[in-house]
């Protein structure tokens, strides 16, 4: 059962051209760094749009998984099959891990009391604020690690990623790809694509677990919200693509972190929505 207010939305925009524009717009910033840019849009959804926190992560969780699985093709087919299957113990490994994290998160999410869950929430985003910035703007080298040390690190690695990726509702690359740069020693483009074949899983695994709540209705319930807001992420994705290094890292990550960074505050200090508002109608 959903704690007392997590899962209400407050008053929120219905705009269906602002939801589009929003959406574009964080999906532009993600596809210029290559990420999806979730941790852009749960700030969003919390703050302009007036949902609460459980409301916010679970539409957040299904973008991320209808944007991840769009995007899927195309990122793989940077990457060759060969090279991604030299890899699959390395998928097996973090899976290990990042399956049980992502219903242990998920699970926490929705017990959680709703002022906590916003605290929560801001810790996570300065954790992936520095995770942007350990990635871009830093060169990641390797963990010498024996072979055993390193499967348990991975299976240790990938439950911490599940569970964050759970509670923000985000694929969980931006922590994927260094992990798998430090522990396996693999070439950061390849880790890109062997991030989405651990991340769809482990956001499908949230998704069930989060179905099995009250607070899964708010999906329902703001469907029409949610695929203008796709849409718009979908299309700002592509732009951003496209934008790929025309605007440089060392720039645009610190700007994304300090974004993120800021977005974290206001989520420390947000209020949790009167438990007697209704929910949005879909319009």
């Amino acid at each position: 059962m959903a704690p007392d207010d997590s899962a209400i939305p407050a008053r929120v925009v219905t705009s269906l051209p602002l939801a589009f524009t929003t959406g574009a717009a964080v999906g532009a910033l993600g596809g210029m760094i290559g990420l999806g840019g979730a941790e852009f849009r749960l700030p969003l959804l919390i703050g302009l749009f007036g949902f609460a926190a459980l409301a916010a992560v679970i539409l957040n969780k299904a973008m991320s998984l209808i944007v991840v699985l769009t995007a899927l093709p195309a990122r793989l087919a940077a990457v060759s099959p060969v090279d991604l299957g030299a890899h699959w113990t390395v998928v097996v490994n973090l899976l290990a891990g990042s399956l049980l994290g992502a219903w242990a998160g998920a699970s926490w999410a929705v017990r959680m009391r709703g002022a906590t869950l916003y605290k929560v929430l801001a810790a996570l985003m300065v954790l992936m604020a520095a995770a942007l910035v350990l990635t871009h703007a830093t060169t990641v080298g390797a963990l010498p690690l024996p072979g055993p040390v390193r499967a348990v690190a991975g299976v240790a690695a990938g439950f911490g990623i599940g569970v964050v990726a759970a509670i923000m509702g985000v694929a969980g690359g931006e922590l994927l790809i260094p992990t798998i740069v430090l522990l396996y020693a693999i070439d950061i483009k390849v880790a890109g694509s062997l991030s989405l074949l651990v991340s769809l899983p482990t956001m499908l695994v949230a998704f069930a677990r989060y179905s099995r709540d009250g607070s899964f209705v708010v999906l329902r319930s703001n469907l029409r919200f949610t695929v203008t807001m796709v849409a718009g992420s979908i299309a700002g994705a592509l732009l951003g693509g496209l934008l790929l290094g025309v605007i440089p890292d060392r720039g645009l990550v610190p700007a994304l972190a300090v974004i993120l960074l800021i977005s974290a505050a206001k989520l420390a200090r947000h209020a949790p929505p009167d438990a007697r508002q209704a929910g949005l109608p879909d319009n």
